[in-house]
Formats: structure tokens, sequence, C-alpha cells
């Protein structure tokens, strides 16, 4: 499960995100997991998507009274 990732916006447009998750998913494929679920804001929905995540909808988390959306990654 990851609850986000959160670039200093000084770091942002600069791939670490990327890298990071990229090395998520590979690290959780080489220990056989089934997948990744995370949690992430609207406006970043689309940008988990590219990497395979699927939208479940609104999560129950009220983390910060916020509203999140339940992303996962099936292998």
């Amino acid at each position: 499960m990851i609850f986000g990732v959160n670039t200093l916006p000084k770091y942002r447009r600069q791939g670490y995100a990327e890298k990071l998750l990229r090395y998520a998913i590979n690290d959780a494929r080489a220990q056989d997991r089934e997948g990744l679920v995370l949690t992430c804001k609207d406006k970043l929905v689309h940008y988990y998507e590219k990497f395979g995540f699927q939208n479940e909808g609104v999560s129950e988390s009220v983390h910060g009274g916020a509203m999140w959306y339940q992303m996962r990654l099936t292998f």
C-alpha cells in the first residue's frame, strides 16, 4: 500500500516520482506480490493511470479531511 507520492515543488517535473513508482512496481513484482494499491487526490488519478493503476473510486480514507481515490495495479 502506497499512501501517496509527494514531491517538493522545486523537484517536480524532473522524473523523480516516476522513478520511485517504477522502482516500487518492479520491487513488488520481484517479491511475487499480486500488485500495489495507493491513494491519491482526484487531480492525480490520470498520472497513476499511465502506470497501469485502475481507479477503484473514492477511498474510505479521510486523512486530513480530504477526499482520496483508491488506485490498484494488479500483476
